[in-house]
């Protein structure tokens, strides 16, 4: 396999489109995206809150926003892999959209299944997206997003099972670090936010979220920028608003977790 981490430029707005070919291992990280794709070759294992993830060729992959999970091919060895992240405004969009304008919850229940048929549809939508950002295939993308997003809740629930989602006695923390992820914060005032003492608030965090406090605001900070850099601020500038030292820092954060640079990324938002 050819080693590659690519963002493509995608017709819709709020979709980012990727398509991998690595050996590389991934962190615990999360989204604040739904993510779907599909295994090409090779073998890929990660942890979920959901459940233990390994999947071969054909094998559909799934996350929810909020949702921790990691990242690596079976034995070390390379796979390739294609995946789609969707806002959650546009989900909701589309699936108000699919029920005829009732509300509708969506959450992916396993982490990994198999249907040929969804991963037929998912190969339509996946399809749009190229180097170049096209704004005349938006019907036919939009057309064959709105068929994917049908077929998946075959693979999901409306029942609260998102269990990535903070719970219990760090809500009140977790609250203080998505109303404001830039903020100089340190555990002492987490810990005082939750009433808890700094060990138990580590213990609990690492429980429920499967990260520490400081990687759960890395995460947040991570997504800020992403959010702002699709919005088309500056990367400088991104980089302050999103809490980082400054634009290597932010760029260092950014390839961890998504195996391409801020610029390359940004020149696919506009």
């Amino acid at each position: 396999m050819t080693e590659s981490v690519r963002y493509l430029a995608f017709p819709l707005d709020h979709v980012d489109a990727m398509a991998a070919s690595t050996a590389r291992s991934y962190p615990r990280h999360s989204h604040d995206q739904y993510g779907i794709g599909v295994i090409d070759g090779g073998g890929h294992s990660s942890w979920s809150g959901r459940g233990q993830v390994e999947a071969g060729p054909g094998g559909m992959i799934c996350c929810n926003p909020g949702e921790v999970t990691d990242g690596r091919g079976v034995g070390g060895r390379a796979r390739s892999w294609r995946m789609l992240y969707l806002e959650p405004r546009l989900v909701q969009a589309l699936c108000a959209d699919i029920s005829g304008g009732a509300s509708m919850d969506f959450t992916f229940t396993n982490p990994v299944f198999f249907s040929e048929e969804t991963r037929c549809l998912f190969d339509r939508v996946h399809a749009h997206a190229s180097r170049a950002r096209m704004p005349e295939h938006a019907m036919s993308a939009e057309s064959a997003l709105l068929a994917l997003v049908a077929r998946l809740h075959f693979h999901s629930s409306s029942r609260s099972v998102n269990a990535g989602g903070p719970v219990g006695v760090i809500r009140r923390a977790i609250d203080r670090i998505d109303c404001d992820p830039a903020a100089p914060l340190t555990l002492s005032d987490l810990a005082v936010e939750a009433g808890l003492s700094r060990f138990q608030l580590l213990r609990a965090f690492s429980r429920q979220l499967g990260l520490t406090p400081h990687a759960y605001i890395r995460q947040r900070r991570i997504q800020l920028a992403r959010r702002l850099i699709r919005a088309g601020v500056g990367l400088a500038e991104a980089a302050a608003l999103a809490g980082f030292y400054d634009q290597p820092h932010l760029t260092r954060a950014f390839v961890r977790q998504f195996g391409v640079t801020p610029r390359r990324y940004a020149s696919l938002s506009v």
